[in-house]
């Protein structure tokens, strides 16, 4: 699913919003998942999971085209762990 889809299925789900109002309501969650995030903190959305990021360290990686090393700076990437009902889900035994 896509962030379109997304907003068109609030919308059908929620007729008495407008597309625009669900468009805006879905840029907000989005707006403030990131927010938190860039500020450290952590998103955790229960049955869903939690978003947190986690450091890496500066590195040596290699170029793939040249094979020629060049160095990477630390930075900080997102990370999400699904929670326990959204496993569950997911690992259904038929």
């Amino acid at each position: 699913m896509i962030r379109s889809e997304l907003i068109q299925k609030l919308a059908e789900e929620n007729p008495e919003l407008s597309l625009q109002e669900v468009e805006k309501i879905v840029d907000l969650f989005f707006k403030e998942i990131v927010d938190r995030l860039a500020s450290g903190g952590r998103v955790e959305l229960r049955g869903f999971g939690a978003f947190t990021t986690r450091a890496r360290e500066a590195r040596t990686g290699r170029n793939p085209r040249t094979g020629e090393q060049v160095p990477v700076s630390a930075k900080r990437v997102p990370y999400f762990k699904p929670g326990k009902e959204m496993r569950e889900r997911l690992n259904v035994k038929s």
